[in-house]
Formats: C-alpha cells, structure tokens, sequence
C-alpha cells in the first residue's frame, strides 16, 4: 500500500541573513542558493526516504525550473506520472535563514495554483493506505482529494499550512490534522504557546477531525485522537535552518501510519525525522532517511 501526496512543487531561492528585516529595511545577505521545495514536494521526498512508495500529484511549469524538479523527484524514487507540465511558471519560495536557523518565506504559486479539482482521477488513489495534503495548492482540489482518498479507504493526513480559512465540514474530511503553534491558535481560536495549551487546541479541534496533532518546535508535539492524548517531547540538536522540519515530520508520520504503527510511535519517528532536518540546510537536502533516524532514536534509547 502506498502512499499519495498532492500538493505543491517549488524551487527555493536561499539566502541568509544575520537577522530578518522590518518593513521598509533593506539587509544584504549572502550569496543565495537553490533548493528543490514546495511542502508537496517536500512530504514527498520526506515519505521515500523514509521507505514509503510515493506517488506525487502536482503542476509544474513548462520551465527550467519545472524540468528540473520533476528529474529529481523521479531520481528519488517517486512517481510522478501525474506530475504535469503546464504553461505556467513553476512556483518559487523565497527564503531568508537568520543566524538562529529561524526562516521567513513568500512563496509565488506559479503552476501550483492551476491544479484543478477535476484533474484529480480516482484510479491515481488505487491501492493507497495514505493521502498526503497542505494547503499550498486550491482548497477546492484538497477537499476533492480529501474525498477520494477516504473512498479508495486511505486514512486522510492535512498539515494545514499556511493557515487558510478552513469550517467545520472542511476539517471533517481528513482523518488526521497536523497543525504548529499559530496554526492551532488560527484554527481553535486558543493561544498556543505551551504542551498544555497544544493539547487543549487538539482537543477542541477533534470535535471536528477525530486525530490532531500539534507541533509545538523546541517544546515537541502533542496529540488528542481516539487512541488517546500525549506529548512528545523534542530532541535536542544544534539548529542550522528550520525549513523543512514539519515536512519531515510529516513524511516520518505518513509512513508510520502506513505500516500500521500507533500514532504515538509515528509521533516519535516524526519528531526524530524532524529533529535532523534541522541540522542540515535546505529543504529536500536536509530531509533524512531512515536509517539515519532510526540510528538517532536509537543513540537515544541506549
């Protein structure tokens, strides 16, 4: 059984800074640099490398950017047979890195906004133990996904990032949300800045989504859900640049949930996945695999 990620496909323009700008101020920053990205791309990536079968389903641009993002996910094992170039330019984010690995992003849809719902096919579900969702590509098109993910019988994951206006039929669609801090707070109207209020946002957002898992950065991730209610607590490790973090959290999950494990173990790999995407600059290029996390959990448990 597979997995299926929709969701958007980026090139990343990096660039650091000694700290972020305010309005009206202008930095110099190093030389930029460029990464493959897009939080659909990213999940993907994050899944393979993690064991899982990934199929990725998105719109790229008929550009040297569209080119070049599709020959590497393919390098990496994914299939992207219902990858499509179109005539649009391929979505780029543009990315500051502060010296504390902290990072702020624009990101430019491009091709990414012209997925369509009806572009969607149900045979593209088949044989899928997990459907993979952000919210960087139209609501209309999750939401058709969301739906023919739960009929071909796919638990349902959105990370709902950015933080778009979402009702209660809306969150009713997915089997499992993953949201951080501001996210959480946007969604249940609580202000989140602790475990204990995480888990007090998990638990009025699971009127709506049966599982919500809250990551919470340096304080881990918390999650109420029928099987119960916990807080993992975070690994600590030098932070170089957050960037793909929560997709790798989110790829380490997809697979857990995929291989039958309990949300509490797919937690821990997640935090772990995430953990050492911080050590490592990028997006795709930090993402681990999972020997490597599985090494790091077990330094750990020794």
């Amino acid at each position: 059984m597979g997995i299926v990620v929709v969701g958007s496909l980026n090139m990343d323009l990096v660039v650091k800074v000694m700290r972020h700008p305010v309005p009206g101020e202008t930095l110099l920053g190093s030389d930029y640099e460029s990464y493959f990205g897009g939080k659909g791309a990213n999940q993907a990536v994050a899944a393979q490398r993690m064991g899982g079968k990934v199929r990725m389903i998105g719109r790229v641009g008929n550009d040297g950017f569209g080119e070049r993002i599709k020959t590497h996910l393919k390098a990496q094992g994914i299939n992207v047979n219902a990858t499509i170039c179109i005539n649009a330019p391929t979505g780029v984010a543009f990315i500051s890195v502060d010296k504390a690995g902290q990072n702020t992003i624009i990101v430019s849809p491009g091709a990414n906004s012209r997925l369509k719902p009806e572009n969607l096919s149900p045979i593209e579900f088949e044989h899928t133990a997990v459907v993979v969702l952000q919210l960087e590509v139209p609501l209309e098109t999750v939401r058709r996904a969301a739906r023919i993910g739960r009929e071909s019988g796919a638990r349902v994951i959105l990370n709902a990032a950015p933080a778009l206006p979402l009702s209660p039929a809306d969150l009713a669609l997915f089997d499992v949300l993953v949201v951080n801090e501001s996210e959480a707070q946007a969604y249940s109207g609580l202000a989140v800045d602790s475990p204990a209020s995480g888990l007090e946002a998990a638990r009025k957002l699971r009127q709506h989504c049966p599982t919500v898992i809250v990551t919470l950065g340096a304080q881990g991730a918390v999650w109420a859900s029928p099987e119960g209610e916990g807080h993992q607590s975070a690994f600590a490790v030098q932070a170089v640049d957050a960037t793909a973090a929560g997709d790798a959290f989110i790829g380490a999950l997809a697979v857990s949930l995929s291989e039958g494990r309990s949300l509490e173990r797919a937690i821990r790999l997640g935090s772990a996945a995430g953990a050492l995407a911080v050590t490592r600059p990028g997006a795709q290029s930090s993402l681990p695999t999972r020997l490597e996390v599985e090494a790091f959990l077990s330094e750990r448990n020794a």
